[in-house]
């Protein structure tokens, strides 16, 4: 989700749900070491439960970037080994890694022994022609003897070379039935699943296979299943809300970003797009999000007037 969950994008899922896990777009150890180390690692109060995702394949430097993630607070740190993004590859990291399980277990065992947070990773369920289920137990299990406890996976392999991020998150088949397999033959592991969900049935269906399901692109083309998920799955925590007052919050919280960050408004209004999708009045919302938002000076009142004109 690199350029997808930035901050103000979680404060906006925060607001729809307040029980889930939060996840960072992946950072990389070289912009925490040598860049704009506060930007990076700033976040809201109101996103925990939040977890660091970083991308990286060098135990002494994921050491000090895990170390960095716990001194700011973060709940948990994840190593992102599914990217199959060209330019992450160039850095020999991201999916690459999966190739390289000893390796990345001395990456867990650094990053452990540096922190006490939890240390995760993300990883597919393969990658190019090493697709079958003994290359991915393989690379769980040398993980598992370095200490890391959770798994999410993503139920598709990835190809490293023809075809692009986009094309990797949706034409290698889904394979659920491998993440099943992987909890099975190790129940002392926590093993969450990805790809391809987008209903409260497909929670459902996975639920009784595994320990918890990671939600990506859905979640941000459709913000709204996140709340169907709070009334489904967390009633304790559930709130009655409508769009309206998301928005209206939001736009509290775009006015302290906008005065005391000097943040401009799109860069909040674009991860919004998405919220009043399958209804009337979407196509002009999405169009006029991305128009106004960008012209409007940073005035949150020219959102609020339009979002007037919207039916619930």
């Amino acid at each position: 989700m690199m350029d997808w969950t930035d901050r103000h994008c979680r404060m906006f899922h925060r607001l729809l749900n307040s029980s889930i896990d939060l996840y960072t777009e992946m950072v990389t150890t070289g912009a925490l070491l040598y860049g704009d180390r506060q930007r990076f690692l700033k976040y809201d109060p109101l996103e925990h439960p939040v977890i660091l995702q970083l991308g990286g394949a060098e135990p002494e430097d994921l050491a000090k970037c895990a170390k960095m993630a716990e001194e700011a607070g973060y709940d948990e740190v994840n190593l992102n080994c599914g990217c199959p993004s060209p330019r992450v590859q160039k850095g020999a990291f991201g999916a690459c890694l999966m190739s390289e399980p000893v390796k990345v277990a001395k990456c867990i065992e650094a990053m452990q022994d540096a922190c006490n947070i939890p240390v995760t990773v993300k990883c597919r369920i393969g990658i190019d022609d090493s697709d079958e289920y003994e290359f991915l137990e393989r690379f769980v299990c040398e993980n598992k003897a370095a200490g890391c406890k959770t798994f999410i996976v993503h139920a598709r392999k990835a190809w490293l070379d023809g075809l692009s991020p986009k094309d990797n998150r949706e034409v290698p088949p889904l394979n659920y039935e491998r993440v099943y397999r992987l909890k099975q033959e190790h129940p002392e592991l926590e093993i969450h699943i990805n790809g391809g969900i987008r209903s409260i049935e497909d929670v459902y269906t996975h639920l009784p296979y595994v320990d918890g399901i990671m939600i990506g692109r859905e979640a941000y083309q459709n913000p709204w299943f996140l709340k169907e998920i709070e009334k489904e799955f967390c009633l304790d925590s559930y709130q009655g809300i409508s769009k309206s007052d998301i928005v209206r919050k939001m736009m509290v919280y775009a006015e302290r970003e906008i005065n005391e960050n000097h943040v401009k408004l799109h860069d909040i209004t674009r991860h919004m797009l998405g919220l009043f999708q399958g209804q009337k009045g979407a196509k002009s919302w999405r169009r006029y999000l991305s128009e106004v938002s960008q012209k409007a000076e940073n005035n949150t009142s020219y959102i609020l007037k339009f979002l007037n004109q919207l039916s619930e």
